[in-house]
């Protein structure tokens, strides 16, 4: 019988089906807790019940007493992995009972975000107030069932905060900057885990606080630090198959709210139509995140996405191009790889286009990072800034600023269009970046 905390799995049960009674913790602590017990172990004992009412179980309340955790997998009985911010590694000595036990614990976690997961319904996503998001699949769609939780965090990291732990090169740092603050409309893409959402939520901590912002997600993640955020989110359908409120509904609605700022926390199905269609009528300054593996990629992605919302690869490529002005690539690096990298612009032969230490390479642009300094690139970063095209009806990207494997900076064709940006941010913090 595998333990939770240290506790017996069923004294944890017994005592969860005795709170919800009605009897009182402490009370039913006395009355069910072990015999013998100590005071540490009835502590131990209450805590995982408390764990277990808030629609977590023990095991994973461990985990995620460890403020590092970011994700967490559970595949099975005695199969749960962790990822701490540097890829997924097995949690030793972390499990359950065996298979209903785990199933047990999907429907709870299920019926505490508002979502229903049993048979006629095996796929289940929701968040929990605890601060997780929640995805649960169950048999016979998957051998187990599976549990899989992201872990939100309310506290949005700052531009400055990102630098500092190399997500945001200092070269690229007024790029950024300039992209919120000359309203320019943009994409993050990104692969599942690269932070997408982290990077957004605090680049909007930029946006003047005058500005109202609304943020329409599936399941709320973005909190950034702002003092006016309206928060929409979308609605399933309930268990009489009504009641669904669409990713669409929600964009459409957000136009009449008298937004500053429109945001898509992920786009991935036919709301692009009307993604698109906010930023090309007069909502600027929005920004959205999908999936991609680079900024080449995002054209493909676009295209794909609106022919699930009728749209022709002709008219993706009108309205992508005259909405969206950059797109902002995040990428994730592989546990191991890489090492002691350059810093950007370390390599005097670093290629045409790499910028050195004090040089520019015209009014306002960016300025490399110290050509002596060598640091471990960070696991994500910031990887590529560029922008979209259309091509006489096919939708294209060009680069504009990459950060290369080994650290160097390197500019792009599309780096002219970008640098525009840079003339909305103020001559001292131009002085101060460079």
């Amino acid at each position: 019988m595998t333990a939770r905390l240290g506790v017996a799995a069923p004294s944890v049960d017994v005592l969860r089906s005795s709170v919800a009674s009605g009897v009182s913790l402490g009370s039913s602590v006395s009355a069910h807790g072990p015999a013998g017990a100590s005071i540490g172990q009835l502590l131990q004992l209450g805590r995982a019940v408390h764990a277990e009412l808030r629609g977590i179980c023990a095991p994973i309340a461990g985990l995620l007493e460890d403020a590092s955790v970011t994700d967490v997998l559970v595949n099975g009985p005695s199969d749960v992995w962790v990822d701490r911010g540097a890829g997924l590694v097995r949690a030793s000595g972390v499990g359950f009972r065996d298979e209903a036990d785990v199933r047990g614990v999907a429907v709870r976690m299920a019926a505490a975000c508002g979502r229903r997961l049993d048979d006629s319904t095996p796929i289940v996503d929701g968040s929990l107030d605890v601060g997780l998001r929640l995805h649960a699949v169950l048999p016979p769609l998957a051998p187990c069932a599976t549990i899989s939780l992201r872990v939100l965090r309310t506290r949005a990291f700052s531009v400055e905060q990102l630098v500092q732990q190399g997500t945001v090169a200092v070269g690229i740092e007024a790029v950024v900057r300039g992209l919120v603050s000359g309203r320019a409309s943009c994409l993050i893409s990104g692969a599942t885990g690269t932070g997408k959402t982290t990077l957004l939520a605090a680049l909007l901590g930029l946006v003047d606080a005058d500005e109202r912002i609304v943020c329409i997600e599936e399941v709320s993640e973005l909190w950034p630090a702002h003092p006016h955020v309206v928060h929409l989110q979308e609605r399933r359908e309930n268990v009489q198959g009504v009641g669904a409120v669409s990713m669409s509904e929600l964009l459409r609605a957000a136009m009449r709210m008298r937004p500053d700022r429109i945001v898509l926390g992920e786009c991935r199905g036919p709301e692009v139509r009307e993604v698109l269609s906010a930023m090309n009528t007069g909502h600027q300054g929005g920004w959205a995140t999908l999936h991609a593996n680079s900024v080449f990629d995002v054209p493909a992605r676009l295209v794909a996405l609106g022919a699930l919302a009728g749209m022709g690869p002709e008219v993706v490529a009108a309205q992508a191009a005259s909405a969206v002005q950059a797109l902002v690539h995040i990428r994730r690096r592989k546990t191991g790889e890489g090492g002691a990298l350059a810093a950007a612009g370390a390599s005097a032969g670093a290629g045409a286009g790499a910028a050195r230490t004090g040089e520019r390479t015209g009014p306002g642009s960016l300025v490399a990072v110290n050509s002596d300094a060598r640091r471990v690139l960070p696991t994500r970063w910031v990887a590529q800034i560029g922008t979209l095209e259309n091509d006489r009806g096919h939708l294209k990207a060009a680069l504009g600023i990459e950060i290369e494997p080994d650290g160097t900076l390197r500019q792009g064709p599309a780096w002219t269009q970008l640098q525009k940006y840079l003339e909305h941010l103020d001559t001292d913090h131009l002085e101060r970046l460079g």
